[in-house]
């Protein structure tokens, strides 16, 4: 996985900078109800989505595990706690709403996504509203060559899938609420792009070679035409629950 503090300072520019940010900040906001005066934005990064979390009578505040990721949030002015996902510091029935956008995909180790949806269900009011991403890695699978690549050496069990998602919300207390769809602004791949992500680390969710080393994959993916092309964007879903 990546070294998300080393990573701080270039990776809003590796991730499709202010135009993906405004798409995600304004799907989110399109999933909170009217009602809601309190936002805590989880794995809120550098803050570039946190940001743009703004309208009337909304207070937002942000959460990382990272240090240089809370760093780059706070120089944004945002109200930022150095904190991990599954055990906030924050009292229970607090908080109108929480989001985590392009989080659970990340969390690979046993237990962990339903102890972060747990979390948010804790710290939620009732009425409360949790917007998350789901399927993260499927939306970069967007029939490209690159794709054909990588078919044969995805993450079988990712852990952000929708079916997933929403059992573990049931069990938090959490019911569907509704959900909304966001461009990927400059997430599109060329094939020596993905290369250098896979070599760097960035595709660890996403992609486990099989059979092959990563620089051998790479390599793969150094063979298709267009090097400096990217294809085409993904789509990223996102998915409201409220608590009862």
């Amino acid at each position: 996985m990546l070294d998300y503090d080393a990573e701080a300072e270039a990776y809003d520019a590796t991730r499709g900078g202010a135009p993906r940010a405004e798409a995600a900040a304004a799907a989110v906001l399109g999933l909170l109800p009217a009602h809601a005066r309190t936002l805590l934005d989880l794995g809120c990064g550098t803050g570039i989505v946190t940001a743009r979390l703004t309208r009337p009578g909304l207070r937002v505040l942000g959460a990382d595990a990272s240090q240089g990721m809370a760093a780059m949030a706070l120089r944004r002015g945002i109200p930022v706690a150095l904190a991990d996902a599954t055990r906030l510091p924050v009292r229970s029935g607090s908080l109108d709403a929480v989001s985590a956008v392009w989080l659970l995909h990340l969390l690979r180790g046993p237990g962990l996504v339903p102890a972060v949806i747990a979390e948010a269900g804790r710290v939620l009011r009732p009425g409360g509203v949790f917007v998350t991403t789901v399927d993260k890695d499927s939306a970069h699978d967007v029939g490209s060559d690159i794709d054909a690549v990588f078919a044969a050496h995805l993450t079988p069990t990712p852990a952000d899938s929708s079916g997933e998602v929403e059992g573990h919300a049931a069990r938090a207390g959490l019911r569907p609420a509704g959900e909304a769809r966001f461009r990927g602004h400059g997430q599109g791949r060329s094939p020596h792009g993905a290369a250098k992500a896979l070599l760097a680390g960035q595709y660890a969710s996403r992609v486990v070679p099989r059979g092959i080393t990563a620089a051998e994959l790479a390599a793969r993916l150094e063979l298709l035409p267009d090097q400096d092309v990217p294809r085409a964007e993904p789509t990223y879903r996102l998915r409201s629950f409220v608590r009862a």
